[in-house]
């Protein structure tokens, strides 16, 4: 909550203004019974017409003030709540942004998902409604007892021992329903993650007929949240019944012993319709005080998951040092680097050892899950390795600012993605200034210029989300000419040609050796698509099998020959 907190002080001159006009309009609301009164006392009492009407007059007055005060109450109140909403999501969004792959994997994205929609909309509606609420209530409250005091100092203490009682029932349920609340929010975090896999993968899913089985588990995650809701709304639901019992119980007692003092003449009969006013209001106010109670029980729950997130910190800490001018014989150099996942139990990569020239091409081929992705995300400092250095242009990469060597770099990843707008944008991201000459030569070297050109509008075409309007072997296309469009020294192409034609991955293959400056490592499962490349690395396991050139690895390595051997390479790479 500390950062809610944080957020909220730069909104002082509202949080302040918001319940000091509440507080207004109750001190206007305490004199209405009072008015009430004298209207029955004296005018009804004594037939005064005269004093009816105008007294009626003053009821007006009061009902408007207390309107213009409410009506500028919620403006400010609706102005801090909304302000440090969208503060709290645009911080929460950039400390999300600061993660790590790491962070993002233990986190999971449903779970930020929900906090950064569902959680600051409760924290949103528990900010407006307690700086409306939570001060007008109890100050109702008590001014009510005040008052009667002011009346008759005997049946004020009717309100005396209702208070307590009622005091105990709302605190009482707020305590037990909090964990409930923040429970139930986990639930949604779930519901989520099933709702989000069912919509991405809806093709897999109606592929193999899984409809009934995904509808079951949405089904029993939907249960358990509902289970949570309801337990915690059945709990919170005695609220109202426990204190409209107690305070009814309360206005029965006032009014059995303000007749006994009417009869006495003690009291006017006026008097203790004033009384049972403000019990009345007493009521009203803790129905009040008792949704307050739920909503910023929702919202406790809510900021504490939030504040969460902004404990976790990024495990890779940003270096101090700069690039190198003056460049050594290796631009890359793995020394004995070895990588194991959070929570994994086994490393994903063990003991890689290897160095790269500048403008060379490497191919990284290996079976599936021998750790050819997890190689070359520790090259732009995706992640960092858990022994051993990578050194780039002969400095530690955890001693370089990373902004400074992913500036450097173009990476592809294995899932091609693009984002909501125009193929324009999209290429932009790399380079926002690059000239229709730049876009142009890196469509034409990505292969993608020819059905780029046939789209209605070119360049700028719509892209939907995901790049769902476009095929497989497009968006990878669209990738690569995005990361070409950087110009980067370290062109990363991470099996981002698996959805190519032989014939069209062969072209962009030639189009890559114009690159003379650009160190080029192409991950594949296809060993036509690296054959070529100056150095190749053969994975297994995670561990390194063999490196060296196309024919070096079939004399010497038996892996490399395996991969060979059953995709018939030498008649893929004469295609």
């Amino acid at each position: 909550m500390k950062i809610i907190l944080n957020i909220l002080k730069n909104y002082k001159r509202e949080s302040i203004l918001a319940p000091l006009f509440k507080m207004l309009e109750a001190t206007f609301e305490l004199f209405v019974p009072l008015v009430i009164s004298a209207i029955i006392d004296k005018g009804i009492g004594q037939g005064d017409r005269g004093l009816i009407l105008s007294y009626s007059g003053v009821l007006l007055l009061l009902a408007l003030i207390g309107l213009t005060c409410s009506i500028t109450a919620q403006y400010f109140a609706a102005k801090a709540a909304i302000g440090t909403a969208t503060t709290l999501r645009e911080k929460l969004f950039s400390h999300i942004q600061s993660f790590s792959y790491t962070e993002m994997d233990t986190q999971g994205t449903s779970t930020l998902i929900t906090r950064m929609t569902s959680d600051i909309n409760q924290v949103q509606n528990g900010i407006n409604m307690t700086l409306r609420l939570f001060l007008r209530s109890p100050f109702i409250v008590f001014g009510a007892m005040i008052m009667a005091f002011t009346i008759d100092a005997k049946e004020a203490l009717i309100f005396v021992a209702t208070i307590p009682v009622l005091s105990v029932i709302v605190f009482g349920i707020m305590r037990l329903t909090r964990p409930l609340y923040k429970k139930a929010q986990g639930g949604l975090d779930n519901l989520l993650l099933v709702a989000r896999e069912n919509l991405t993968g809806v093709r897999v899913i109606r592929a193999f007929r899984k409809e009934q089985e995904e509808l079951e588990k949405f089904r029993s995650r939907n249960e358990d949240l509902t289970f949570l809701q309801k337990k915690a709304g059945a709990i919170s639901g005695l609220t109202n019944p426990l204190t409209y019992v107690v305070v009814n119980l309360a206005i029965v007692i006032l009014i059995w012993t303000g007749a006994i003092s009417v009869q006495h003449g003690i009291l006017t009969q006026g008097l203790v319709v004033a009384l049972y006013n403000y019990m009345s209001q007493i009521l009203v106010e803790l129905i009040k005080l008792a949704n307050l109670i739920v909503t910023i029980t929702k919202a406790l729950a809510c900021g504490s998951r939030i504040q969460d997130v902004f404990e976790v910190t990024s495990s890779m800490k940003d270096g101090t040092g700069c690039l190198p001018k003056k460049e050594g014989s290796a631009i890359l150099e793995f020394t004995d680097v070895s990588l194991t996942y959070e929570g994994a139990g086994a490393p994903s990569l063990e003991h890689i050892s290897f160095s790269v020239e500048k403008g060379q091409t490497i191919g990284i081929i290996g079976s599936t899950g021998c750790g050819k992705s997890s190689l070359v995300n520790l090259i732009p400092r995706l992640y960092d390795p858990t022994e051993g250095v990578v050194l780039y242009k002969g400095r530690d990469l955890k001693s370089l600012q990373i902004e400074q060597v992913r500036e450097e770099m173009g990476m592809v990843p294995q899932k091609a993605q693009l984002f909501a707008g125009t193929i324009r944008s999209n290429l932009l991201m790399a380079k926002p200034d690059a000239s229709p000459e730049d876009l142009h030569r890196a469509l034409e070297m990505a292969q993608a210029a020819e059905f780029v050109e046939k789209k209605e509008g070119g360049l700028d075409a719509p892209v939907e989300q995901g790049g769902r309007n476009f095929s497989g072997g497009q968006k990878q296309r669209l990738t690569i000419a995005r990361a070409l469009l950087k110009q980067p020294e370290v062109l990363i192409l991470d099996d981002s040609s698996s959805a190519l034609d032989y014939a069209t991955d062969a072209k962009l293959r030639t189009a890559l050796k114009t690159l003379k400056d650009t160190t080029v490592f192409l991950v594949s499962q296809r060993s036509a698509s690296i054959c070529h490349a100056d150095k190749i690395i053969v994975l297994e396991d995670g561990k390194v099998e063999g490196i060296g050139t196309h024919e070096e690895l079939l004399q010497s390595c038996l892996v490399y020959q395996e991969i060979v051997s059953s995709q018939n390479t030498e008649k893929e790479a004469a295609v």
